[in-house]
């Protein structure tokens, strides 16, 4: 049965990709490109990663200053977030005599709205509730030698290192088909530990194949697929030039994707063949 499914779902996605997808969006409040709130300049650079690394609610920051100035205040035990910045300053040559300008790297600390109070995000929309999905849930619970899961930080990742998944609050997406979506990915990338499948050969791109593929899969088992196939085609999608240089690469991924989804509904070979 579950065969079967990957296959419609494979076609499903294969179609879609034919036709031409929308561009991949990200199906959860928070994150976003870091902006300071006070001067509406977006951060460049290395701070772009350095400030969304954070897992912070909004994308707006602003320095203690700024914060006061704008009314609000940090809240006790905040840590603050470094940036930092080129400013021209001007010094004498030593050998000439002349006046000359030099850039030096300067920094400064910031905090994220989630981190003040009074001041409002401008962005803030009020949260749906979710409702789990039964059929999701299961599967979720279900899962052998399942990671921990937890909502520690306002992004989706799997580590490796510490085998933990960690997801944005389930009320902060879209609905709730892609907040399974998005836990069916993270689940897919756990499947990689050595304690599971250990596919430690794998390059980025084929692993992330894998995991989309992997929760395309899952959430045609648990029949909301409806409402996430086409984001899933559309991340698909954006492996193209990936996709385009190794024709095989979907081929090997979608294998790689079924046994990953049988294993997180705790399905074996030996029951798949009976």
């Amino acid at each position: 049965m579950s065969n079967k499914v990957y296959e419609i779902v494979t076609e499903q996605i294969l179609e879609a990709l034919s036709k031409g997808t929308v561009p991949w969006h990200k199906p959860w409040k928070g994150g976003g490109l870091p902006m300071n709130l006070k001067s509406k300049k977006a951060y460049r650079g290395v701070n772009v990663f350095m400030l969304s690394l954070q897992g912070r609610e909004s994308r707006y920051w602003l320095s203690y200053k700024q914060a006061k100035e704008m009314g609000g205040q940090v809240r006790k035990g905040e840590k603050s977030t470094m940036v930092v910045f080129w400013k021209r300053i001007k010094v004498e040559d030593k050998k000439s005599g002349e006046e000359k300008t030099i850039p030096m790297l300067r920094y400064y600390r910031v905090f994220n709205l989630d981190q003040i109070d009074g001041i409002a995000d401008p962005d803030a929309t009020k949260d749906r509730e979710h409702t789990p999905i039964e059929e999701a849930e299961a599967i979720v619970a279900g899962m052998p030698n399942r990671p921990e899961i937890a909502h520690k930080e306002q992004r989706a990742f799997y580590s490796l290192k510490s085998d933990f998944v960690n997801m944005p609050r389930p009320e902060s997406f879209d609905c709730g088909e892609e907040y399974y979506s998005t836990l069916f990915h993270e689940l897919g990338h756990a499947t990689r530990h050595e304690s599971r499948l250990n596919r430690e050969k794998n390059n980025y791109a084929q692993e992330e194949l894998v995991a989309e593929m992997t929760s395309a899969f899952l959430c045609g088992v648990t029949g909301i697929e409806s409402k996430t196939l086409d984001n899933s085609a559309a991340y698909i999608d954006s492996w193209r030039k990936h996709i385009s240089e190794d024709p095989r690469l979907v081929v090997t991924a979608g294998a790689q994707a079924q046994k990953a989804s049988d294993y997180i509904q705790g399905i074996t070979y030996d029951q798949k063949e009976e």
